[in-house]
């Protein structure tokens, strides 16, 4: 498939890895140039676009690998995409980070809120992994240690084309439900970020907690982001899970 990235920071030069290797054309973009991708692209093979406008003209899939506040500006971009394309949401809403999202309350999914912003559908994928576990811990069908992964979205089709590329990247996937749902899979909740099997994810989706949501994802944010250090990706998953249970 042609897969267009927006954004090259850790998780999406990971994403952009993985994908390559199965075998998908890639077209990567970031805000700072063609020049900037020169390396990542040439190991991948991949074809370094100058616009957003350019990257998404072709393209089969877009995902959004970019800061959450970012999202919304893109918008004009994304709406010249064609049609069929499926747009892929890897954001993640941290208040704590500063930014503030007007209109976007505790009832509302990030991701529905991102839809609305953009005027295009989403899938909400990837965004529950880190870029470590994405590069180190993807395995073959049927491996005992195969982490799931959720997705949510609202149309079917578009749905199923990226829970195949969720598999492609060395990933179980679990249908999380319409894009409404997707809250169960948003930072502070008992599937993000803890490294689970498929029956676990189900588990932890199924008791996912909104009355909990901002408590855990502001406390979680503190426990892994460590001031000076960076985020604890090694021992994340297991904070979270300590977090969330």
């Amino acid at each position: 498939m042609n897969i267009t990235v927006i954004g090259t920071g850790n998780i999406g030069s990971e994403l952009a890895r993985v994908l390559a290797r199965a075998g998908h054309t890639l077209t990567l973009v970031n805000s700072r140039g063609p020049e900037s991708l020169r390396e990542l692209a040439d190991e991948l093979h991949a074809r370094a676009a100058a616009t957003i406008t350019d990257a998404v003209a072709h393209a089969d899939v877009i995902v959004l690998s970019v800061p959450f506040g970012v999202v919304p500006t893109l918008a004009g971009d994304l709406r010249r995409a064609p049609a069929s394309t499926v747009i892929v949401d890897m954001s993640n809403h941290y208040p704590l980070g500063g930014y503030v999202a007007e209109g976007l309350d505790d009832t509302t999914a990030q991701s529905a809120w991102i839809s609305a912003q953009i005027g295009r559908p989403v899938i909400k994928a990837w965004n529950t992994v880190f870029s470590l576990t994405l590069a180190t811990k993807g395995q073959a069908p049927g491996h005992p240690d195969r982490i799931a992964l959720p997705v949510a979205g609202d149309d079917t089709a578009a749905k199923s084309v990226v829970m195949h590329l969720i598999g492609d990247t060395g990933f179980d996937v679990i249908d999380a439900g319409q894009l409404a749902e997707s809250w169960r899979m948003e930072p502070g909740s008992p599937a993000y970020c803890t490294d689970l099997n498929a029956e676990t994810l189900r588990a932890a989706l199924a008791r996912a907690d909104r009355s909990r949501l901002a408590h855990d994802r502001d406390e979680g944010a503190r426990r892994v982001y460590q001031p000076g250090i960076g985020m604890d990706m090694v021992n994340g998953a297991q904070i979270y899970r300590e977090v969330t249970a």
